[in-house]
This record gives C-alpha cells, sequence and structure tokens, in this order.
C-alpha cells in the first residue's frame, strides 16, 4: 500500500479519509493520482475545489473532499502547515474518532486503537460478541487500551485491519491462516458464520429523480450543485425529484422553473438508470428539452454552463450522470 511507504501525516490522513467506506484496490490508483498532484498539505489548501472534485470524482462521498481541502486551509493558515500532533487534529473538519485514531498512531506513535468494520468483524468472532451501538463500541475500545502495542501502536492497528481485511473475512474466512484461532470463542466453538450479529438495516427509499437534457445547437446546459449539499459541487443536469402525485414531465417542467427560472417543452424520453446510495436509491429519467421561454436564472444552483457532450470530460459529475451519459450518446 503507497500510503505506508513512510509516516508522512498529510499523506496518511489522505489515505485514512480516501479509505473511508472503500476498499483499498479501489483508493491505491485514486491515491496515486491524488499525491502527484497535491504532494503536500500546501499543495492541497491551494488547489482550486473544482480540480480536487474532479480527481475525487467516482470514489463516491465528495463530503470527504470538502473536508479535506477545508481543513488544510485551517492547517497551512493557522498551524503554519503543521499537522498537530494532539487532540487538535481532532478539531479540523471531517476528523472523526476514526481518522483521529488512525492517524495519531500510525504517523505520531499514539496508544489509541482504531476501530473500523474490520477491526470489529475480528473481534466479534474472538470474544462472541457483537458491537453494534455506542456502548459496545466504548467497551471494545477499553479492551483494545489494554491490548495495543505501546511501542508500535500504528503496526498494532493496521495489522488488526489488514487481519480483518484479508483472514477474518466477513465471508469465507481463512481461519486456518489466522494467527489468533487459537483463542478465538467463534472458530472453538465453530460459531464463526453467526458473527459479527447486524444490526437491522433500515429498507432504503426509492426516489424517481427527472432531468432535462436542453439542447441549443448541439450544446445542452449543465448545473452545479450548492457545495452544501449532497455531492456538492460536482455538475449534473438539471432537474430534481418528482413529487406525489406528479407525472415525470409535470416535475420535470417544475424543477426546471424552480431551478433555472425557464419554461421547457418536454420532448422524447432519452434513457433511464438506476443508482444506489447509502441512503437511498434513484430512478435518474432523462428527456429532451427545449426552452420555450424565459431567460435563465440561477435560483438552486451555483452556476451553469452551456456544453457539449464532448466536453463532459472536463468537469466533475456524480456517478449516476455518467451512467445516463452513456445512453444519452447513443441518441
Amino acid at each position: 500500500m503507497p500510503w505506508r511507504a513512510n509516516q508522512d501525516p498529510y499523506r496518511i490522513w489522505v489515505s485514512e479519509v480516501m479509505l473511508q467506506q472503500t476498499q483499498v484496490t479501489t483508493v491505491i490508483p485514486y491515491y496515486e493520482r491524488w499525491m502527484r498532484q497535491f504532494p503536500t498539505i500546501e499543495h492541497l489548501a491551494a488547489a482550486n475545489i473544482d480540480d480536487i472534485l474532479k480527481l475525487w470524482e467516482g470514489l463516491g462521498y465528495y463530503r470527504r473532499a470538502h473536508h479535506l481541502k477545508h481543513a488544510s486551509e485551517i492547517v497551512v493558515k493557522e498551524l503554519k502547515a503543521v499537522i498537530p500532533s494532539d487532540i487538535e487534529f481532532k478539531n479540523l473538519p471531517g476528523v472523526g474518532d476514526y481518522i483521529y485514531a488512525a492517524v495519531m498512531s500510525i504517523a505520531f506513535n499514539k496508544p489509541i486503537p482504531v476501530i473500523d468494520g474490520n477491526v470489529k468483524r475480528v473481534f466479534s468472532r474472538f470474544y462472541e460478541q457483537s458491537f453494534i451501538n455506542t456502548s459496545d463500541i466504548q467497551e471494545l475500545e477499553k479492551k483494545l487500551l489494554k491490548l495495543i502495542c505501546q511501542k508500535r501502536p500504528g503496526c498494532f492497528n493496521q495489522a488488526l485491519m489488514d487481519l480483518g481485511r484479508e483472514v477474518c473475512k466477513p465471508q469465507s474466512p481463512q481461519c486456518q491462516d489466522c494467527p489468533i484461532a487459537k483463542e478465538c470463542k467463534a472458530y472453538i466453538n465453530k460459531t464463526v458464520q453467526l458473527y459479527p450479529r447486524k444490526a437491522k438495516k433500515k429498507q432504503i427509499p426509492l426516489f424517481d429523480v427527472v432531468v432535462g437534457y436542453i439542447e441549443n445547437n448541439e450544446q445542452f446546459i449543465i448545473t452545479k450543485r450548492p457545495a452544501n449539499k449532497m455531492l456538492g459541487g460536482l455538475w449534473e443536469l438539471p432537474g430534481g425529484k418528482r413529487e406525489k402525485g406528479e407525472s415525470l414531465k409535470t416535475a420535470l417542467i417544475r424543477e426546471l422553473k424552480e431551478e433555472l427560472n425557464i419554461n421547457v417543452l418536454v420532448q422524447s424520453k432519452l434513457g433511464m438508470i438506476e443508482h444506489t446510495y447509502s441512503h437511498m436509491k434513484i430512478k435518474l429519467h432523462a428527456y429532451r428539452c427545449k426552452i420555450k421561454s424565459g431567460k435563465i436564472e440561477v435560483r438552486a444552483a451555483q452556476g451553469f454552463k452551456w456544453i457539449q457532450l464532448k466536453d463532459i470530460k472536463e468537469y466533475s459529475f456524480p456517478t449516476a450522470n455518467h451512467k445516463l451519459f452513456k445512453q444519452l450518446r447513443k441518441h
């Protein structure tokens, strides 16, 4: 893993942010591109957020990128570009318990245990005990504080995460290769597949989202999402969620009036894709449109542009829009 080449706190910080909710194999190429473009925290603080989001495109959970940018500016302006090695680090945007523990232990050799999904799974099986709610996690943290290696806490934490990812897998765990199998209660009692027990997942809601491919002389409109909203700072086709009782076309006409102050003629349907986020699913419908009346006035976005399909690669779009663009190219 390229971020383990040294103990540079900036490099470790970036890697741990990227690794949240994302697999190692996915992160590695993103991390390597990031370090080529933003090799130091000063480079990141001075960067344009559009360039940052373009580099992050496809990695998901874009608020992580916004937090990194904001935090880097604070470190450079207020802390003379020195990443703090104490609790002050935890006060930076986007730094929660996990990021704090990872950076403190790996970069600064502080004996603070890291608890991620891999670690929880290892110890859930080791103790035959599920760690689901806050009190469970606090109990696990107490156990780890007694176990953590005082001299090399970063190596200890990384070893546990590796053990969970490579050996104590969610499915088909490699118990025969596990160095702690002989002391693992689930292995001894043949209950490995029963742990960790998970809380019941809430049903994810499904929404219909409709967007307009508003044409004019081989160009179409894209809008930039507000920075404080989900997928903030990314570009998209304008539109929004269908409300209860609306048809897709009626919803699109309303959304474009609200968002851009224009009245449109909705023409043919160009395509539909499905996409799943962590908290919802959407069906994204696209229609070809023409402006009937009104002067474009941005009301619910940071801005808009007229572009051609060949220009898509110059802007950062959500994955759902890229799926849709594949269908649009066929038309």
